[in-house]
């Protein structure tokens, strides 16, 4: 390892100890200034010194890959261009009353409505193709950003972009909710899943008044980082604390 790397490997250490940002730690493992460049709105958490952007994703549990609300699907032309699904999104927010507390009054009639826009979504993302390109827009902004960075076991691991579309795309069974208790409704999410077992799930934020009409697509940290460890499992050391993976190789660290 290069002294500048070692010199920055101490600075993110100590940025780590007081609790920082783990993409400002990540820039400074690549030899960056506390001041490096992003644009979190666009999802670039960390630009590096080659151009390339990162998604730095953390968490123990859950990533939020979106939570957008009914302008971001009407404005955004990539959700538009989706062969329908942005669409669709609106229709899932709009099948709740504009007040929130008109939804207090009777939500079973609204959760009944959201039913035919969630059924139709899962049935577009039986299309692999139409699957891939929804996660490479809502991931990656359509291919803006190069990598998903993933903060794992006190690592980084880099993931390129095509490499996590195409493999979590090929490898998802989407499938609909279903009630599991009295008084609960199906069809009321999009579950991505893997196994059996839900990886990603599409829903609407109705729990709140702060969030309403607001619809989220999270993902499971742990099942997500199992298939992207299966299906990209070639890497490579950049230096002592980032792995780099798949595609990635090569591509990444040339500057």
């Amino acid at each position: 390892m290069s002294k500048t790397r070692a010199s920055t490997s101490e600075q993110a250490r100590e940025y780590r100890q007081a609790g920082h940002d783990n993409a400002t730690i990540f820039a400074l493992l690549l030899g960056m200034d506390t001041d490096y460049q992003n644009d979190k709105k666009a999802k670039k958490d960390v630009i590096d010194p080659s151009g390339d952007a990162h998604s730095v994703k953390s968490g123990q549990k859950k990533w939020q890959i979106f939570l957008y609300g009914r302008n971001r699907f009407i404005e955004d032309d990539g959700f538009q261009a989706l062969n329908g699904v942005g669409t669709l999104l609106i229709h899932c927010i709009d099948a709740f009353p504009p007040s929130y507390d008109e939804y207090e009054q009777n939500p079973a009639i609204f959760k009944e409505r959201l039913k035919t826009p969630m059924r139709e979504l899962k049935d577009r993302f039986q299309r692999k193709a139409l699957l891939r390109a929804f996660l490479g827009k809502s991931i990656f902004n359509a291919g803006e950003v190069d990598y998903l960075t993933v903060l794992d076991e006190d690592r980084y691991h880099v993931f390129y972009n095509k490499d996590v579309v195409k493999h979590l795309g090929n490898n998802f069974e989407v499938v609909n909710s279903t009630k599991k208790a009295k008084g609960q409704f199906s069809d009321q999410k999009v579950l991505f899943r893997y196994k059996g077992l839900n990886v990603g799930e599409l829903e609407m934020r109705n729990d709140s008044s702060r969030h309403y009409q607001e619809v989220r697509f999270n993902m499971n940290k742990p099942k997500a980082m199992e298939m992207l460890y299966k299906y990209i499992p070639d890497y490579k050391e950049f230096n002592s604390e980032i792995l780099v993976y798949g595609d990635a190789i090569g591509k990444f660290g040339n500057w």
